[in-house]
């Protein structure tokens, strides 16, 4: 049975893979100054990054509409497709699952929607495996089983360089970032079952980073790996240098979608691990 593989841009994948996978992507949007953009066009991560810090009225992040999912789905069903599974971010951290399943109960029990419970790559593994697996003509069951195979085995941990974007999420108190704020505190958070749990923090950034390193090499043998970062680029590039003796997989490196980044904030640095 002939299977299309849908996600969002909060997946993270990079461009040769969609391609090669046909992956279809609804992009998530963002808003700049009351000016919706949808994700990936009208600015670029590096810019958007670059900006971010100077920006008088913080951004935030909006849902595809329904349509946008309906008129996709139906024009995958009408290139021949018989059976759609769209993997979406968690649903405990964006609305875009929920309006991803209003959209497929319009089209009955074709269309199958997925709550990875994670975000960036740990959203895009699962989305890969999928269509790994839907490239080979699996069943609808069998992919399913590979999409929880990769979600139990995903690890997602960042430590950012402040803890006053994802205040602006409304997931610490303004006394908790004010005290990281001043002591210059990097917090680690994980995505865990779909929520952020606090991991701890670093008092300076060097030993952050290098606790960062021992955290990926303690899972041990890895699937997958992708280094993730908002506009860390260098630091990025150094973690893979000293990870590259340990690892056996070619991995990853993504500037992390602005979706993502605008609750994280610039600098950040994290990793998306998959154990075998």
């Amino acid at each position: 049975m002939k299977t299309a593989i849908v996600t969002d841009s909060t997946a993270d994948l990079p461009a040769a893979l969609l391609k090669q996978y046909a992956i279809q992507v609804v992009p998530a949007i963002l808003i700049i100054n009351g000016q919706s953009i949808e994700d990936g066009h009208g600015i670029s991560r590096q810019e958007f990054y670059e900006r971010l810090p100077e920006m008088q009225t913080p951004p935030t992040t909006a849902t595809p509409s329904n349509a946008t999912f309906e008129e996709l789905y139906e024009r995958l069903f009408g290139q021949g497709y018989q059976q759609i599974i769209s993997i979406h971010v968690g649903s405990l951290l964006s609305g875009i699952f929920a309006t991803a399943q209003m959209a497929a109960r319009t089209l009955g029990e074709r269309v199958t929607v997925v709550d990875s419970q994670s975000l960036s790559m740990g959203l895009g593994f699962q989305v890969l495996a999928a269509a790994e697996a839907a490239a080979r003509d699996f069943s609808l069951e069998t992919i399913l089983e590979q999409i929880e195979s990769m979600r139990q085995r995903v690890k997602v941990v960042a430590m950012l360089d402040t803890l006053k974007y994802v205040h602006r999420s409304g997931r610490v108190s303004w006394a908790r970032a004010r005290i990281g704020s001043l002591l210059n505190i990097k917090p680690f958070l994980e995505v865990k079952d779909g929520k952020v749990l606090s991991l701890g923090q670093s008092r300076t950034r060097k030993k952050g980073i290098n606790h960062l390193i021992n955290l990926v090499r303690n899972l041990g043998a890895l699937e997958r790996l992708a280094v993730l970062h908002t506009n860390a680029e260098a630091e990025a590039r150094q973690m893979l240098a000293i990870l590259n003796p340990d690892i056996d997989v070619e991995p990853f490196y993504v500037n992390v979608t602005t979706i993502v980044g605008t609750h994280v904030g610039p600098n950040g640095l994290g990793f998306a691990a998959v154990r075998k």
